[in-house]
């Protein structure tokens, strides 16, 4: 297992090299001058091309590059164009409250998911098992801007119960939590019916039942365990849009998140925060997906890493 680790982490390296390139490319390819942006509208030539030079922007994209992976490896992010603040320390403030809502979402999300695919697949062509895909059809079709659009206006405007932005207390985290969990659920909801259908169609199932175990010992021990390897696959992707993905929560509820920095950034074209931000989330999913490849062989024991 550690062997494989060490091979996974060394495979990151190129991963991330590969990566970088193409988020560089594309940030630079964005309409717009983020030195203009930053002289302002009345700003002279010469003062445009002095941001420009200041911050290397006057530089080839190439040696922009190099440059920018040569400080990288130093642990250099840069420093933001709009506020001169270095990058690591602006995503280091921003990223408690997008994990906090990250963890909001997790807290019911997954585990009610799992549990209405679980039920569903027990009842299947029943009306439990129709109410559970309806409910987990209207949580995929119906968009998160518009969830958090309307829990602001029944629980909050209507009812005076919850607040409306940021995260002062439990309360507060109702709502973000509502829109970000809400996804997911859905999702997992699905995909564990799904694979609970398709592992109660195979033979050792029919053996167990021949051999006259207890049916909730033949739907847990058997069934739902050797399940949980698909499910797993897609919490791990779940999880990963959940940290890359929380621009909408953050804007709607005025989180000062991750997110939230990343569209301020692309709208201001503060290129170093953008790049940074982009590689901290393409690191994330290459990390979660290395922690659901060794989440298999714990629950699969078949599974070996050699």
């Amino acid at each position: 297992m550690g062997r494989y680790c060490a091979r996974r982490l060394l495979e990151t390296i190129p991963l991330m090299l590969i990566i970088s390139i193409f988020v560089f490319m594309f940030i630079h390819l964005l309409p717009g001058d983020p030195a203009k942006q930053l002289a302002g509208k009345e700003a002279t030539y010469e003062e445009v091309e002095a941001i420009r030079k200041e911050f290397g922007l006057d530089k080839p994209l190439l040696v922009q590059y190099f440059n920018y992976m040569k400080d990288l490896f130093r642990g250099d992010m840069g420093r933001s164009l709009k506020s001169n603040i270095p990058v690591s320390e602006l995503i280091w403030s921003r990223f408690q409250f997008t994990i906090q809502l990250v963890f909001a979402g997790l807290i019911w999300g997954p585990f009610v998911g799992i549990v209405i695919g679980v039920i569903c697949a027990i009842k299947r062509s029943t009306f439990i098992d129709l109410a559970g895909m309806l409910l987990a059809i209207c949580g995929l079709s119906a968009p998160g801007f518009v969830i958090g659009l309307v829990g602001i206006q029944v629980f909050s405007v209507q009812l005076n119960l919850l607040p409306t932005s940021g995260l002062d207390s439990w309360k507060s985290f109702i709502l973000p939590s509502l829109v970000m969990g809400t996804g997911i659920m859905a999702t997992l909801a699905r995909y564990s019916r799904s694979s609970m259908l398709e592992t109660l169609r195979e033979d050792y199932v029919r053996t167990a039942r021949a051999k006259g175990q207890k049916e909730s010992i033949v739907m847990f021990r058997h069934a739902f365990k050797n399940s949980l390897i698909q499910v797993v696959t897609i919490l791990g992707l779940q999880i990963g849009g959940l940290l890359s993905g929380s621009v909408i929560t953050e804007t709607i509820f005025s989180i000062p998140g991750m997110g939230r920095l990343l569209a301020d950034s692309i709208s201001f074209r503060d290129y170093p925060t953008i790049q940074g931000l982009l590689m901290i989330f393409a690191l994330q999913y290459v990390l979660i997906n290395l922690v659901v490849d060794i989440l298999y062989g714990a629950i699969n024991p078949k599974i070996r890493y050699d």
